[in-house]
Parts: C-alpha cells; structure tokens; sequence
C-alpha cells in the first residue's frame, strides 16, 4: 500500500512517471468513480453524458501523464456515447457533445502537458542551483581555510622576526588577532546573522578600543545584511587605517546607528585625522561603498569634511 502511495505522490508531483500498470488502474478508478457520478446525475439530469468525466481526465493526465490522460479521454467518450441510464438513446446531438468533450479534453490534457513541462525544467533549475550554491560553499570554505593558514604563517614569522622586539611584537600580536577574529566572524554570520555592535566590535577593535565610540541600541542584524555591512566597515576602517582618523594619533571615531520602523541608520563620523585635500578615482571599495545597500532599498552618502570622513549609511532591515 505504501508503495502504491509513494508511487501516486511521484506521478502527482511529477518526479517520475508512474508504471504503466498503476496508471491503467488509476485511470480505470477515475472512470468508476466518474461514471458512478454520472449515475447520481442522471436521476436529476439524464442528459449529462460526459461532463462527470472531465475530472477523470484531469487527474489521469496529472498522474498518468500523456498517454494515459489520452486514453482516458478516449475511454469515457465511448462511455459517454454507448453507456444510457434511462430512456436516453444516441443521436446526432450527443455525437456534436461528444466533439466538443474531445476538444475540451484536449485542451485539459495540454495544459496540464505544459505545466508539468514547466515544473520539470524549474526543478531542474532548482536542483542546478543548489549544486552551484553548494560548490560555492565548499570554494568559499577552502578560501577561508587557506586564509586562516596564511594568517598563521604571517603571525608566525612575525613572531620570529620580533622576537627580540616585544613591545613591537605586543603591539602587532593583538593586532593580527583580531583581524583573523573579523575574519572568523564574518564567516559565521553568512547563514545566521550577529548582533550590529558585535560585528563593529571585531572589524574595530585591530585599532585601539579607545580610538572608537559607539552609540545605539542592541540591534540583531539578519545574515545577508550583516555580511554587507561587515564589508563596508572593512572598507571604512582600512580607509581611516591608512589615510584617515586612526592614522593620525589623536584621531577619533564615532558610529551611531538608530532604527525607526523597518529603516536603519548608520552614521560614521571620523575626527581629529588628516585633512583630506584630494579624492581620487573610484575603486572597488568606493563603488562597494555606493552600491552594497540598494540589495536592501538603501543607499550611502560619503562627504570628505576637514574633521574628517562623514559617512552615513540607510537602509530597510529585512526580516529574519
């Protein structure tokens, strides 16, 4: 029986075609059961002779596929025309019912063709792009693993380098620590998400927690925007690292983010850093920087004042 079931659900969905034996018999049940409906009609309506089978048809053809929604098709017109329950008898008029039940039925029988047709490739589709997705894990895994393995061997050459230097080996140390813990972290977040002071914590905390502040209130960010923004703090921070706030000694940060209905805010306000006398070509971080939020109906706006960078950051915060 459970065969028979999973055999039914298979042919239904369409994953496979059913035995050629189960759909012979699942059409010959639809005919029964189309046929006995018609008997319940003919006590109201004798003249009904083949509108009961049209349902017999469709779930044949949906089950069954072509063939076996042709020949039920074919099957209940001669039903329809040889089987009489009451006085009724065949003449020219049920012969012109029985044309435009077959067109009916045909017309059924494409649709449904062409839908399952439709399904097919869209599974296909599917199954294609969850093996791309996982292979793009599995790259995406290596490249963090050899990362991580890089990371290592820099630290640990450093570390021989410095080793009669250790003040300059604490101060570089902590340093490499944390960015392979940004590293981790934005690892994790693709697929869960983390909590926006968090990620700023990690991408920050390389430079000197007293160089920065941070003004909002806990916010759990879902894990397509949380990767997003840990890509644009990236890009923020390596900025103030080489020409802004935290390369100048008394250089400060302040981010602030709020939230007012579904719609985050994110300033980014940098002070007390070098004077920015020129801006040059756009690279990758700039248009990173310009186009990372219109995935979330937002958009970022950088405006290089004498105090410093000022960057604010809006956005939709999408649901979990």
């Amino acid at each position: 029986m459970a065969k028979l079931i999973d055999e039914f659900r298979r042919g239904w969905q369409g994953t496979s075609q059913p035995s050629p034996l189960f759909g012979a018999g699942f059409a010959a049940c639809c005919l029964a059961l189309s046929t006995a409906a018609r008997w319940g009609l003919s006590l109201i309506r004798p003249d009904v002779f083949f509108t009961p089978y049209l349902p017999a048809v469709f779930f044949a053809t949906a089950v069954g596929g072509l063939r076996v929604g042709i020949a039920t098709a074919l099957a209940s017109g001669v039903l329809g025309v040889t089987v009489n329950f009451g006085d009724t008898a065949a003449d020219s008029a049920r012969l012109a019912l029985l044309l435009i039940y077959l067109i009916v039925c045909g017309l059924t029988i494409w649709g449904i063709e062409h839908y399952r047709t439709i399904v097919s490739q869209q599974r296909e589709i599917s199954k294609r792009l969850i093996r791309e997705e996982g292979y793009r894990k599995l790259v995406v895994n290596e490249l963090q693993h050899r990362l991580k393995n890089k990371l290592s061997t820099i630290h640990a050459v450093l570390h021989q380098v410095l080793y009669d230097q250790p003040q300059v080996w604490a101060n570089i140390d902590h340093r490499m620590r944390a960015l392979s813990a940004t590293d981790d972290l934005i690892a994790e977040v693709d697929g869960s998400g983390c909590d926006i002071k968090d990620l700023l914590l990690s991408e920050l905390g390389p430079y000197g927690h007293v160089r920065f502040t941070l003004n909002g209130d806990p916010l759990f960010l879902p894990d397509k925007l949380a990767v997003s923004l840990a890509l644009m703090f990236h890009e923020l921070a390596t900025n103030a690292g080489k020409y802004g706030a935290f390369s100048s000694p008394r250089g400060l940060l302040q981010v602030s983010w709020s939230v007012a209905d579904d719609r985050l805010n994110i300033t980014w306000d940098e002070t007390e850093g070098p004077a920015v006398e020129s801006v040059g070509r756009a690279g990758f971080g700039s248009r990173l920087l310009k186009s990372a939020l219109q995935a979330f109906d937002g958009k970022t706006e950088i405006a290089f004042l004498k105090s410093g960078v000022h960057c604010t950051m809006q956005c939709r915060i999408p649901q979990s």
